[in-house]
């Protein structure tokens, strides 16, 4: 599939509608009972929907796969840091995001394409799918990110942003990062329904029992977001931790734990 054009797309002031249109055409099945329903979260409710990169295996090989997803092999996560730097993801004037999501925790963060996609924090690349692999007529879930980069964070916790136009150079499974570090740029890769925006999901790894269910995001963007935007500190390691405690590394949507 050829990959859409790279210059910017103007979709303001009008982003906040298009939360609710690219929700309705995003969502996909729910993860199972394993990462809750949004009704069993008050304070948090469902966000708009976007998928993983299909391409990503979650199976560390060390090698490029022949949809275009690259995981590093043979290299240990370092112990998890606090006290990390966190910078919101997308370095834009003018940026939009919902607070919920539909289907399962994310964000959809709206800016032009070809707005810089940056490193959270400080952490190794973990997959990049440089393929855009969606179809329409495919199947739901696998292939929705399109062009999409997925970090593990010195913090232990995984940040994953897709639909992206481009991956920047030298962003290869096994690179290390500094937070801020650009990592490729907005686009409307995969089931973006063509609108330049980032999906934005945060997660544990959970190497050998993976997938794109799990990457897509556990826990809710939004929160973090708000504080990154406005240059606080907040991480999401307790969180993420608490999560993968009580859930461990669920099975793929459908399949028995």
């Amino acid at each position: 599939m050829p990959l859409p054009p790279t210059g910017r797309r103007r979709a303001y002031p009008a982003l906040l509608l298009l939360v609710p249109l690219v929700a309705a055409a995003c969502a996909t099945s729910r993860p199972g009972t394993a990462q809750g329903t949004p009704a069993a979260r008050a304070s948090t409710p469902p966000v708009v929907a976007d998928q993983p990169s299909a391409a990503a295996t979650g199976r560390p090989t060390g090698t490029a796969t022949p949809n275009g997803t690259a995981s590093p092999g043979g290299t240990a996560a370092a112990p998890a840091r606090a006290g990390l730097p966190h910078v919101f993801p997308v370095r834009a004037r003018k940026v939009a995001y919902h607070p919920t999501h539909s289907a399962y925790p994310g964000t959809d963060i709206f800016a032009d394409c070809g707005e810089p996609f940056v490193a959270v924090t400080d952490g190794t690349v973990l997959e990049v799918s440089r393929v855009d692999r969606f179809a329409p007529q495919g199947p739901r879930g696998p292939y929705n990110g399109g062009l999409s980069v997925s970090l593990l964070g010195d913090d232990g916790v995984r940040y994953y942003g897709s639909h992206l136009t481009e991956i920047a150079d030298g962003v290869d499974a096994g690179a290390r990062v500094r937070a801020g570090r650009q990592l490729g740029t907005v686009g409307r890769t995969g089931n973006a329904n063509n609108v330049c925006h980032l999906h934005f999901g945060i997660s544990p790894p959970c190497t050998g029992r993976d997938g794109w269910w799990i990457r897509r995001g556990v826990v809710w963007p939004a929160p973090y977001l708000d504080a990154w935007r406005r240059k606080i500190n907040r991480e999401p390691a307790a969180e993420v931790s608490a999560w993968h405690r009580r859930h461990g590394c669920p099975k793929a949507p459908g399949t028995a734990r």
